[in-house]
């Protein structure tokens, strides 16, 4: 009878200790996920945000999802953060707004047992992980696409991002490298600041000026719309406009045949890989120092499937 009842308690724990490890073996554990501006009014964010807390629910643990009142807004995200840490967490996935700024602070996380790793925007600490596009490829995949299209000599226009994030700077620099590669002649490279209305009056401006001008690659599809909004208003209906992001607003646009393509980033895979890499570091795990979550192009015959 004691060894019948020994045998029921082992297979009891057993079959425990299997659900625990199959559903909610990291349960009570808490990640803080910061990103750089509400998913409201932006896609791109919507998108990180249902992934993180989509892969939060099936692994079971605690998210503390962050974001500043709107993009930019470094100082905000900083006291979101610093809030948190105060409150304890157990790892941190971080798309900062600001690398330069948030550096110190991923250092003093790091140093008191908070793993951290960087999702969407690199960081310049050293030895974290960043989790995200190769935002210089994904670029220069989109000019290529314009060169494709347009004469050599032909003038073209850059909207770039809020030039102080490494996101901005790589796809402003793999804009560059694929139009100069082709032989186009870059007559602007301006920062819009990922925002529609700014990218519609750095447009105007832009066109103002260069009267001739056969494309324009914006950073992001927000801005890509703008300049879109821009050029329709001056009646220049055969310019090219590449976006990037793959965002619903977009692809609509392109099925209509107004933006010309954008470049797929996996948004969702992002909010997704942030959750469970940070977890696996908090568990005493190790991962790869970059995880690509990779980029596709989008035009009129895929844009159904990033409506």
């Amino acid at each position: 009878m004691r060894n019948l009842t020994k045998i029921i308690s082992i297979i009891i724990t057993s079959v425990f200790l299997l659900a625990s490890f199959s559903t909610g073996a990291f349960a009570g554990k808490k990640i803080l996920f910061s990103i750089k501006g509400p998913g409201s009014g932006n896609p791109f964010w919507a998108s990180v945000e249902k992934g993180a807390k989509e892969e939060a629910a099936k692994l079971g643990v605690d998210l503390v999802l962050v974001a500043p009142p709107q993009e930019g807004d470094v100082q905000a995200q900083i006291n979101q953060v610093e809030d948190q840490l105060a409150k304890g967490v157990d790892a941190i996935a971080l798309a900062p707004g600001d690398p330069n700024a948030f550096a110190p602070i991923v250092d003093e996380a790091i140093k008191s047992g908070v793993p951290v790793v960087f999702v969407d925007t690199n960081g310049i600490n050293e030895g974290v992980t960043f989790i995200g596009t190769n935002n210089m490829n994904g670029a220069e995949l989109a000019a290529n696409f314009i060169c494709d299209k347009t004469p050599k000599g032909s003038d073209v226009a850059i909207l770039t991002g809020i030039e102080s994030q490494s996101t901005a700077l790589l796809r402003r620099d793999g804009a560059i490298k694929g139009f100069k590669n082709c032989g186009l002649n870059i007559v602007a490279t301006q920062t819009a600041e990922w925002d529609t209305a700014k990218g519609r009056s750095v447009t105007e401006s832009i066109i103002l000026k260069n009267p001739n001008i056969k494309a324009i690659f914006a950073s992001n599809d927000n801005m890509g719309l703008g300049a879109m909004q821009a050029l329709k208003d001056a009646d220049m209906n055969d310019v090219i406009v590449v976006g990037f992001d793959a965002t619903p607003d977009a692809a609509t646009s392109i099925l209509k045949g107004e933006m010309t393509a954008t470049i797929a980033q996996f948004s969702y895979n992002m909010g997704a890989y942030g959750v469970k890499y940070a977890l696996e570091l908090a568990n005493g795990g190790s991962i790869d120092p970059n995880i690509d979550t990779g980029t596709q192009l989008v035009t009129k015959e895929n844009a159904n499937d990033f409506k």
